[in-house]
């Protein structure tokens, strides 16, 4: 299997630390908001190489954190006038409501920020003790010229970027690209003790200190957006590797930029959407089917031409595996019915399962390419192909293979193969009367549970001015 490196930009073999596991960190949301659809590509591109791994056997640790306490987090709580824990756990539950909706596994373990201070404080220590931090009126700062590798992630040189940067005569800073591990407490923040005052932690040391406590010293594969690799995820090295005196990750991996109809997403362009919204135009899944029909590491363009293309793709797949439901479950009921013994597969049979196991190793080939999920689902279409040509003519057996087979490659993309339940359309109008009166009574905790089980069962609501309309996805 091979992974391209952002460390060594070159695709390199996986080895792991430990064989048969595999220990993966991925940066979280700072949770101040509802996720947007550029949040949700690291999530679904990274939760399917944890799915790959784990059909191959690995014993997966799979570490993703939750920012719950960040300026963004102080700035909104202030303008609502609320603690700010109230707005960062507001937005986890919101935020899992939308990976369940994508269908992103739950991590190993999600550590919250506010949860590993203490962590934090002992990591701030070490590194003060060994001299790569100091402490200057409350706040902590990382001497970045004492790590002899600091640029080595992003290929950035430290005399580059001190060009045209001035050190102000009142700046504490011993140079000006040191960065911040520990800030003093300002009013109205919240904060914590430490051993130079009441204050909180900078933003890049929490991933340092969860990554140690969860993985280890050395951590496999440590992924995000490619935005994160400068300044954080170079920062982490400098911080890891500084305390810990080892590599800090083997394998970084990095997923390019989603932008909309070929411009970056951006609330004053008028073109940010948050994956709720998209969720009320778009069935989810079909939103992960589109951002796996790219390569993890290339832009990706969102466009409603584009994602309904996907759209139309993945039903394809999933109109193929229900007529093989069904027509497996004609001829198992034909055979009960006859009492004949289960059929045995015909060499036809045969010859077109050799068939579909070159496909699958096609796509266990392009998955270990570095994760080209695009080739991947190549490969399904030509087996979708292959069982819309042969199933109907071929045993019970064959038919079984042929659905355990997609179902089975489905899965490791994250994709959804069973049947929703089918509603009843007087079903559907009674839970909208009871959500239409819980919205009225200012229940809007039951209010979006009715519109999060009509979602899972497919059905979109949309408050229009005439009311709500529905619409199966």
């Amino acid at each position: 299997m091979k992974i391209y490196n952002t460390l060594t930009n070159k695709k390199e073999e996986f080895v792991p630390v430990h064989e048969g596991k595999v220990g993966i960190y991925v940066c979280g949301p700072t949770v101040y908001n509802y996720i947007h659809i550029g949040n949700a590509r690291p999530m679904v591109v990274f939760d399917t190489v944890r799915r790959y791994f784990e059909y191959k056997g690995y014993d997966v640790n799979y570490v993703s954190n939750f920012t719950d306490v960040d300026d963004k987090i102080i700035k909104k709580a202030m303008e609502e006038g609320v603690d700010a824990s109230e707005i960062s756990e507001k937005f986890i539950k919101e935020c899992e409501k939308d990976m369940h909706a994508l269908n992103v596994k739950e991590a190993t373990h999600h550590p919250k920020a506010t949860e590993e201070i203490d962590g934090m404080i002992e990591m701030i220590q070490e590194l003060i003790d060994k001299g790569y931090a100091y402490e200057k009126n409350g706040t902590v700062y990382f001497r970045t010229r004492k790590f002899n590798h600091y640029g080595q992630l992003s290929n950035k040189n430290l005399d580059d970027m001190m060009a045209g940067i001035r050190i102000a005569v009142s700046d504490e800073k011993e140079d000006a690209m040191d960065f911040v591990l520990w800030k003093p407490k300002k009013e109205g923040e919240p904060s914590w003790p430490s051993p130079w005052g009441e204050g909180r932690p900078g933003w890049h040391i929490e991933c340092s200190v969860m990554s140690r406590k969860y993985i280890g010293d050395t951590i496999d594969i440590h992924a995000g957006g490619e935005d994160l690799i400068f300044p954080h995820h170079e920062n982490e090295i400098a911080q890891s590797e500084a305390c810990n005196g080892e590599k800090f990750a083997n394998y970084w991996m990095h997923n390019g930029f989603l932008n909309i109809d070929n411009k970056k997403m951006s609330k004053s362009a008028g073109n940010f959407f948050t994956v709720r919204e998209i969720g009320e135009k778009y069935p989810l899944q079909v939103i992960r089917f589109f951002m796996l029909s790219a390569h993890y590491r290339s832009p990706l363009n969102f466009s409603d031409t584009l994602v309904e293309s996907a759209k139309h793709g993945l039903e394809r797949i999933l109109t193929a595996v229900d007529h093989l439901r069904d027509v497996l479950a004609e001829k198992q009921a034909a055979g009960a019915e006859s009492g004949a013994a289960p059929d045995a597969m015909t060499p036809e049979d045969q010859k077109n399962v050799e068939e579909a196991k070159a496909l699958v190793a096609k796509f266990e080939a392009s998955m270990e390419d570095d994760f080209n999920t695009a080739d991947a689902i190549a490969a399904i279409f030509e087996l979708v192909k292959l069982s819309n040509v042969t199933a109907d003519h071929g045993s019970a057996a064959y038919v079984e293979y042929l659905l355990e087979t997609i179902t089975k490659l489905c899965d490791i993309l994250g994709i959804i193969t069973e049947k929703k339940e089918e509603m009843l359309d007087e079903d559907i109008e009674a839970l909208i009367e009871e959500r239409q009166a819980a919205r009225k009574a200012k229940n809007f905790v039951r209010a979006d549970e009715i519109r999060d089980m009509l979602a899972e069962k497919g059905i979109i609501l949309e408050d229009t001015r005439a009311g709500v309309k529905w619409k199966r996805a």
